[in-house]
């Protein structure tokens, strides 16, 4: 298959995926990060049970978010004391490449054994600056539904960091929603209209999140390892990670470990509550589910959105990568049984941490 038809996601050449990665990292302000991607061609290179695990990665190096998995298993070391001397280049205090590329090969090499199990899974951070999005196709739907108010679950919700995304305040252009006290602040740079106010009437009834894997934020090991994937040059994003493990250790978020289609399944097989609109969300982890669970859930719901009614309508929103573009796009499903026959609708593009969002929806 010609990379074209797969995208850029359909990256296989570790070199190519690697670069890819580092400039995407550069686009997104992260020069170390960059560094460190980069330093990476190094590990595989040598001798270490982690650099040959890498030069016999089978599948899709870059869907696999392969760079990714080990950076954050370095800044794990620098945030766990294990070995400080990455905090100097994640400080930009060293910015030669050649030497980023000696010192990570030495940290390989000492702690091989530790750095090797980071390449079990990909990247687990559900980036609470997505909720933005989330936020904003909820604020779209409820102008078109009878009752405003939300039954939501969350698929590939990690940490659960985003399904507490009714405890956050959000400045959205010139719209606010949620708590004005919250400690989780969202306030993206907003590009074209303002997304519309909530209306009367509008409010989150719970919100329900499965991952495989489920990250315990109220584990101080669980949430430092989480921690350790969020870029360590993006200040923001880090003091963003910092307010969800706060809040989840005020009142964990309802987090299960599941399959996401026998949730998703199970979730719309539960007895609809009238006058409540059920939404499914997810962000950035739909790459990551095998094509026949995505097909499973997709099914689901259009034969459960064929039952829907204006008083118990169904939606769907998504903040996922567009594969031959690496664009993320906001996008939005809705059924009611009266017109809305969950036709997908784009409303946004998006910065992939949140730090902007482009609205291109309906004025």
């Amino acid at each position: 298959m010609a990379l074209r038809e797969r995208g850029i996601m359909g990256l296989e050449d570790f070199a190519a995926a690697l670069e890819w990665q580092a400039r995407h990292a550069e686009e997104n302000g992260a020069p170390a990060t960059v560094r460190v991607v980069r330093a990476l061609a190094g590990v595989r290179a040598s001798d270490t049970a982690t650099g040959r695990r890498i030069a016999g990665w089978e599948g899709l190096t870059l869907k696999d978010a392969l760079p990714l998995r080990l950076a954050g298993g370095l800044h794990h070391l620098v945030l766990t004391g294990a070995d400080d001397r990455l905090a100097q280049v994640y400080a930009g205090q060293v910015t030669d490449q050649a030497t980023v590329d000696a010192l990570v090969l030495d940290l390989a090499r000492r702690f091989d054994a530790e750095l090797l199990p980071w390449l079990d899974g990909p990247p687990q951070t559900n980036e609470a600056g997505r909720a933005a999005s989330i936020m904003t196709g909820l604020l779209y739907l409820a102008q078109r539904v009878r009752a405003p108010r939300f039954d939501l679950f969350e698929l590939g919700a990690s940490a659960g960091v985003n399904t507490m995304l009714d405890r956050y305040f959000f400045r959205l252009g010139e719209t606010e929603v949620g708590p004005v006290d919250s400690p989780m602040r969202i306030v993206p740079e907003w590009r074209g209209v303002s997304p519309p106010a909530p209306p009367a009437g509008f409010g989150i009834a719970q919100v329900k999140g499965c991952d495989i894997t489920p990250i315990d934020l109220a584990d101080p090991d669980s949430a430092l390892r989480l921690k350790a994937y969020v870029w360590p040059d993006a200040p923001a994003r880090l003091q963003r990670i910092d307010a969800a493990i706060a809040l989840a250790r005020q009142q964990p978020p309802d987090l299960i470990a599941a399959d996401a289609g026998d949730f998703a399944c199970a979730m719309l097989k539960r007895p609809a509550q009238p006058g409540t609109a059920r939404v499914m969300f997810h962000s950035i982890m739909w790459q990551y589910l095998p094509a026949a669970t995505q097909q499973r859930i997709t099914a689901a719901f259009e034969a459960a959105g064929a039952q829907a009614t204006p008083e118990m309508p169904l939606g769907w929103v998504a903040l996922e990568t567009d594969p031959a573009t690496f664009r993320h796009e906001l996008t939005v499903r809705l059924w009611d049984g009266a017109g809305a026959d969950g036709a997908p609708e784009v409303l946004a593009f998006a910065h992939p941490h949140g730090a902007w969002v482009e609205w291109i929806g309906p004025a």
